[in-house]
């Protein structure tokens, strides 16, 4: 119940505090992610005797421990700690719908679906003239994430598990129900103008065509085929509906979908050449530090050192315009090395390709078409993270490895071993510690950020970094705050702390010299 709840949930939240333009939306995700994730952590540990153990589990395993190594040489050891709780979480979520997967794997799926109509409601909601001081008008439409590709994301990752539970609905209203959020998703997909997306739905459709047609022989007779055609139907009615709908958006072109689908591929150009350039950088990045990368979550600490002048990763402040690079796999190799990211980087291959074979063991439709919503979503999630980044973000992750562990858990493919409870309850007693920590962490973010939108000015501000000391953001802001009043003995430890946070912010260390 923890995950149906929270992979919803964690796409609904976000908070209003506007100066927190992206923590407004990431932080109350996350704190989603890591309780839900510290209950299931609780619930395996009760689980640990009947517990068992295999490649991916291992090599899972492996990229976290890998990745809690990496963090101990980072720059900024808050960031690092945020990101790995949200690999190590995501990870927690995996195995708790793994090991409840094969007889409670239709609720996961239904609630990823619904969690994909929930971000494309928002969505629209914005695009059709909805104001909310939860939305940003940057990006837009963002809905809840403020980001119109961040929609886009979720869209495509959940729709596999929103066809599935369309086809295989247990009631003809269900059913119904199902083509609706069809609709829905096709519309904000296409209001996105989310490349990346749209190059997942493509790749699935191509990857999936065949296995789909090999899969007929198990659901022939049934009502999977028309209920298919009419999903489809009202996909292709609801993406038509959008384009010719008007909206409140400020597109600059005046054929702006035709010019994202012009721009695909394009490379030679605008955001396509910035992304290759970044690669570049990064990679410089990773083989300065290939063992253990920069850090976790350390990608814009250290960026700015690798980066040519004029870098369109680079905003005005001399800081990155964004706090992770353009692809997951990107981040992970910079941030962490090449052998954690070759170790999930085969979670995913292994997952794809036993998701294809034996199912004439699996004994009933259903579970044959969950293992095609495996395989869609692991190339769904491949492609949008080769342009973008899903898996570091807590509300895609969480979405990820939920429809991942139920629909591999149905049947675990690779060949098994049992582990020691004593063992197995050292590793469940680990991830319980870290969830706490994290949980923890997201809280006190939370209420930081509350402190700054609700409190005084200077108070709100004080008040937030006591909560949050490793917010680089508030702790520069306290600093300014006392410089601009001549109270440089009490600006000169707030400036520190933000040079010591990212030690190459040309803003940080100018406030610093000013106390100095």
């Amino acid at each position: 119940m923890a995950i149906q709840a929270g992979v919803i949930l964690a796409v609904i939240v976000a908070l209003p505090y506007k100066v927190f333009e992206l923590d407004r939306y990431f932080v109350p995700k996350e704190l989603i992610l890591h309780a839900a994730a510290l209950i299931v952590a609780v619930a395996l540990f009760a689980r640990r005797r009947s517990l068992s153990f295999d490649v991916v589990d291992g090599l899972l395993a492996l990229f976290l421990l890998w990745s809690v190594g990496a963090s101990l040489f980072a720059t900024n050891h808050w960031l690092a700690q945020r990101s790995v709780s949200v690999s190590i979480s995501a990870a927690i979520i995996f195995w708790g719908a793994r090991s409840v997967a094969p007889g409670s794997y239709r609720p996961i799926l239904i609630a990823a679906g619904i969690a994909a109509v929930c971000a494309a409601v928002f969505s629209l909601g914005q695009a059709y003239g909805l104001d909310s001081e939860y939305f940003s008008s940057n990006r837009a439409p963002g809905g809840t994430f403020g980001n119109r590709n961040f929609v886009a994301h979720i869209a495509v990752i959940g729709l596999p598990a929103l066809i599935w539970s369309t086809v295989t609905a247990r009631q003809q209203f269900g059913a119904l129900l199902g083509s609706i959020g069809g609709a829905l998703v096709a519309a904000a997909l296409v209001l996105s103008r989310s490349r990346a997306a749209w190059l997942a739905v493509a790749a699935s459709l191509v990857v999936l065509l065949v296995p789909m047609i090999a899969s007929r022989k198990y659901w022939r007779g049934g009502h999977v085929g028309g209920r298919f055609a009419r999903l489809t139907l009202a996909a292709a009615i609801g993406g038509a509906v959008a384009i010719v709908l008007p909206n409140s958006l400020n597109w600059n072109s005046e054929s702006p979908y035709l010019d994202s689908a012009r721009g695909m591929m394009d490379y030679k150009k605008g955001s396509g050449r910035g992304r290759l350039a970044q690669y570049k950088n990064s990679l410089h990045m990773a083989a300065s530090n290939p063992v253990f990368g920069v850090g976790p979550g350390n990608w814009p600490v250290e960026y700015v050192r690798f980066a040519p002048s004029g870098d369109r990763s680079l905003a005005d402040d001399g800081m990155t315009a964004n706090p992770w690079p353009s692809s997951d796999w990107v981040a992970f190799i910079s941030e962490r090395g090449f052998v954690p990211t070759i170790a999930l980087l085969g979670v995913f291959v292994i997952l794809f390709f036993s998701s294809l074979r034996r199912w004439g063991d699996l004994g009933n439709p259903e579970a044959v078409l969950a293992q095609c919503v495996l395989a869609g979503t692991v190339v769904a999630t491949m492609v949008v993270s080769a342009f973008d980044v899903v898996l570091v973000l807590a509300a895609p992750a969480f979405l990820v490895w939920s429809i991942l562990g139920a629909t591999s858990g149905i049947r675990r493919g690779m060949r098994e071993v049992s582990m020691s409870p004593p063992w197995l309850g050292v590793a469940a007693a680990a991830l319980i510690l870290a969830s706490l920590i994290s949980t923890a962490r997201s809280v006190t973010q939370t209420i930081a950020m509350t402190s700054v939108g609700q409190g005084g000015l200077t108070a709100g501000w004080v008040t937030g970094a006591s909560w949050d000391p490793g917010s680089y953001r508030i702790n520069l802001r306290v600093a300014e705050l006392y410089s601009r009043r001549g109270r440089c003995s009490v600006a000169r430890g707030y400036a520190r702390q933000a040079v010591s946070l990212f030690p190459n912010s040309p803003e940080a260390k100018r406030v610093a010299r000013n106390c100095d």
